[in-house]
This record gives C-alpha cells, sequence and structure tokens, in this order.
C-alpha cells in the first residue's frame, strides 16, 4: 500500500504480561524477551513496508527497542474488539489503513503492499482461527465491537461482520501467530534469520535448569539428565519415581531414621510425607519452589533455602538425608558432607544414597534435556560410589556404621566420629 497508514498494535513487553502461554516452557523474562524480537522483526518490517504513516497503538511505554519513524498513540477501551476500533479511529488521517499484531514475526514488507483498488477491507486469518491483520478504508465500530476475541473461530466472525456491513474484502495469505511453544519452534525453523528466531535458538540450549526441574515435576514435559557428552544419568532421571509414594527401598531406608529427619532436596516430598505417616518430625528442604509446594500439597513440610544457607535447628537433627544422588548437589561431595556434620547433633545419622557403582567418583556438570527440545545450562554435580564417600566422610570427621544394598540401589550411613 503505497498510500495509507500501516498501524502496529502491541503490548509493551514486559516480563509477566506478554506471552503467559509460552510459559508452559519458558521462563516470564524468557517469554517476555521472545515477545520484544517478535515486536522488534515485526516493526521493522512495517518500517521497510510501502507507507505514508506508520503508527504504533501501545498498551504501555515505548522502549528502545522502537525504531525511528512511527507515531505512537495509546490503546483505549475495554475488550480487544474495542481497542481495536479505537486504534483504527485514532490513526485516521483520511487514508486506508492495515493493522497488523506483534505475533507474526514472519510476516513481509510484500504482505502489507497489497493495493486497496476494488476492495473496502482486507483480513489475513491465522492458521489457529485468528487473524493477523485487519484493513479498513475508514473506521467504522461495526466492524469490530461484539466479534469474539481469541477463539479459534475469531477469523471466521470478523470474516462474516465484514461481509454482513457489505464490504468488499481481500483475503491476504494465511499466517501463524507466535502463541505457543510449538508455534515459535516452527516459525524459528521457517525463518532462521529472524531475530526472534536466533533468539529461540538461544534460549533452547540455554535454560536454567532449575525451570526444567520444575516442569518435570508437574509433568508439562519429561526430562533426563546427561552428562556433557549427552549419554543419560539413568540415577538422576527417575522423576516419575520420585513423584509417585515411598517404594518398599525408600521405607528400608527410613527404617534407619532417628528423629527429627532433614532430607536435603526433597523434591516433591515423597520421603518428608513417608516420614510424616510414620509419626517422625522431618522437615523437607530444596530450593525450587515447585519442589516445596508439592511436598506442602502433601500435608508434610518443606522449606525453600539451599543446603548452605542457615537452617532451622542447625545441630539438633536426629539424620539428615541425601537421598536420589542428592551426594551430588553442588559438586563437591566432601563440602556437603561436612554441612550436613554441621546439621545433625553430635551422635546422628547422615544416611546417603550412593551410586551403584563402588568406584565411581566423579565430578562433572550434568545438564537437563527436555521432551520439548530445551537444553540446560551445565549444573555442577558429583556422582560417587561407596569407596569414594568413604574417603570424603573421612575428611570431614564421619565414620561409617552400615552399608547396604537393596534393588538397583545403594546406601551408606555415617556417624560423627568421637
Amino acid at each position: 500500500m503505497n498510500r495509507g497508514t500501516l498501524i502496529v498494535i502491541a503490548k509493551e513487553p514486559v516480563a509477566g504480561r506478554v506471552k503467559t502461554r509460552l510459559q508452559t516452557e519458558f521462563t516470564a523474562h524468557e517469554a517476555a524477551a521472545l515477545a520484544r524480537a517478535s515486536l522488534v522483526d515485526t516493526l521493522n518490517t512495517v518500517r521497510s513496508a510501502r507507507a505514508s504513516r506508520r503508527v504504533l497503538a501501545l498498551d504501555g511505554d515505548p522502549g528502545p527497542w522502537l525504531p525511528d519513524g512511527f507515531e505512537v498513540i495509546g490503546q483505549r477501551g475495554d475488550g480487544l474488539d474495542e481497542r481495536l476500533a479505537a486504534a483504527f479511529e485514532d490513526a485516521f488521517d483520511g487514508t486506508p489503513m492495515l493493522l497488523v499484531g506483534m505475533d507474526t514475526p514472519q510476516l513481509t514488507a510484500g504482505l502489507l503492499s497489497v493495493p486497496w483498488s476494488g476492495y473496502d477491507a482486507m483480513l489475513g486469518l491465522t492458521e489457529d482461527g485468528g487473524y493477523w491483520c485487519l484493513g479498513l478504508r475508514e473506521p467504522d465500530a461495526r466492524a469490530l465491537i461484539g466479534v469474539p476475541m481469541s477463539t479459534d473461530h475469531t477469523g471466521r466472525d470478523q470474516l462474516r461482520r465484514l461481509q454482513d456491513l457489505g464490504l468488499r474484502v481481500v483475503l491476504l495469505p494465511t499466517l501463524r501467530d507466535m502463541d505457543t511453544p510449538r508455534d515459535a519452534s516452527v516459525i524459528a525453523a521457517a525463518h532462521p534469520s529472524l531475530r526472534v528466531s536466533r533468539l529461540y535458538r538461544r534460549l533452547q540450549h540455554a535454560a536454567h535448569p532449575g525451570l526444567l526441574f520444575e516442569q518435570a515435576l508437574v509433568g508439562t514435559t519429561r526430562v533426563v539428565a546427561t552428562g556433557i557428552d549427552g549419554r543419560t544419568v539413568p540415577s538422576l532421571s527417575e522423576l516419575d519415581r520420585w513423584r509417585s509414594p515411598a517404594d518398599e527401598v525408600d521405607r528400608l531406608a527410613l527404617s534407619r531414621c532417628e528423629g527429627p529427619v532433614l532430607d536435603v532436596g526433597c523434591g516433591p516430598g515423597r520421603i518428608v510425607t513417608a516420614l510424616a505417616e510414620r509419626g517422625i518430625p522431618a522437615l523437607g528442604v530444596d530450593i525450587s519452589p515447585r519442589a516445596v509446594s508439592l511436598t506442602t500439597s502433601r500435608g508434610a513440610a518443606a522449606l525453600r533455602r539451599p543446603v548452605q544457607d542457615r537452617l532451622p535447628g542447625e545441630g539438633r537433627w536426629g539424620s539428615v538425608l541425601l537421598m536420589d544422588g542428592n551426594i551430588g548437589i553442588g559438586g563437591d561431595p566432601a563440602d556437603l558432607l561436612r554441612r550436613c556434620a554441621e546439621l545433625v547433633r553430635p551422635d546422628g545419622l547422615v544416611l546417603v544414597e550412593v551410586d551403584p557403582d563402588d568406584d565411581l567418583d566423579e565430578t562433572a556438570p550434568i545438564v537437563l534435556r527436555s521432551s520439548t527440545g530445551r537444553r540446560s545450562t551445565p549444573l555442577p554435580w558429583a556422582r560417587v560410589g561407596t569407596r569414594a564417600l568413604l574417603r570424603h566422610a573421612h575428611a570431614v570427621h564421619l565414620h561409617p556404621t552400615e552399608d547396604w544394598r537393596a534393588g538397583h540401589r545403594a546406601f551408606l550411613t555415617l556417624r560423627p566420629t568421637a
């Protein structure tokens, strides 16, 4: 469109306010960054297209992401239908207007250059049933007010409304909105040079380990732990078992416990819950908010806190547990055992689940990988068998009192040296 106004309607890309559906796989800040990249791609395309004016109808405040050449108007109205109608009214200068959203970063200048001759309106549908653009020769609230928004039939309803008003409508090519992680993946693969696509690829390989762990806890994706070499670490990938009630092997380990018990890295709380059911006072600690929430939802006690921070009852715990390979937390088994020795009372018990390989002594980062393709940044970790653990325990004045195996799992109990 050589003569006319191009309008972009958008929200300021603030974490928590935009792209909430992306947050099934991305953090609020990552989702906002993707929204910002998508908006920048869109604005740059609009700036390169032929038009007499370019307007940004913005909910929020402009930031450094806004390029030159745009007039900024605020959005007004309650629902999206009212805000769209108001954007047309506020941007009108007597020439035709084409409005686009911020969710189709793959649009091209060519798509925005359809001539108006013979048409009163333009509409570009999206694959999810909405629409990515709407063009009107002049403002007409009747074209928008009351059209149901954000449904899988919004596009059809909008087209019907335009036709009912007697407008001659040209349909532009159907595009895909970037609403979900799957949408972002498809757009990134099909349009790799976009800013949003480059950011998507970086985020795919730099997820926070805690995010993927929390997604695995609630079952939104499957996650496995691997070494840097990509080989799976089975003992650190048993999320189904961790989410389930304590099994026979767990109960056998817990029969050694002397209360009160501190479960370090409690996860979703199966151990703390099993202890509570036995009438043994117990507290779980974990750095994952979701893990703590799941534990407390089971009626057990849990605290969100790193084990190295100040904890309740220091020096008075009857038992401290490091189940499920949690001896690896932080990548320094000796330091973690030293901390456990500080937490238990002088005659207390430190119970450690070790690797079944007695000779294993490996300090190497692990990487979490999700079934959706995301990969975490490396997480410091250690994997130790019985012999290595005994060496670490001796260095921090803990001596072994029992070791045993049950199924494919191995355990060791330690007490402070008198």
